[in-house]
């Protein structure tokens, strides 16, 4: 027998004597998100969050994810996210912001899963100098129901 074939051999007995692992069904499953962004003169910011959550009978997994991003043609530009996960409590941060003398936009994304909650909000500012700000909040959340 070849080499070759007694590694195929190998692995396909390995697999068949490898117990099934069978993926649980969501009990109950959700799943949040939030955008946004702003620009004013020559800056832009804009961020966004999401985050998901499936309750099972062996427990409750979840997911987050948050990201955004600025950009200006001659001033100063920045991007930072935050993740933290503290057991079953996930939050994420995400701010955003673009500057250029006294004009600016900047966006702001927090998400998070607390057990059965699911949350997102984002906040997005732009402004430009005489003029009155230009603001924007869009907020998501459910409750996941109990088992």
């Amino acid at each position: 027998m070849k080499p070759i074939n007694l590694i195929a051999a190998a692995a396909i007995a390995l697999f068949a004597s490898s117990p099934a692992v069978l993926a649980e069904e969501c009990n109950a499953a959700g799943t949040v998100g939030t955008a946004g962004s702003a620009s004013a003169g020559g800056t832009s910011a804009s961020s966004a969050g999401t985050a998901g959550a499936c309750q099972t009978d062996g427990g409750t997994t979840s997911s987050i994810g948050s990201g955004g991003s600025a950009a200006t043609t001659d001033g100063k530009a920045q991007s930072k996210t935050h993740v933290n996960d503290n057991g079953d409590k996930l939050k994420a941060q995400t701010k955003a912001q673009a500057v250029d003398q006294g004009t600016f936009s900047k966006s702001r994304t927090k998400t998070s899963t607390d057990g059965d909650t699911l949350q997102s909000t984002t906040r997005t500012m732009s402004h430009v100098p005489g003029e009155k700000p230009v603001k924007s909040t869009t907020t998501n959340k459910i409750i996941l129901p109990e088992q």
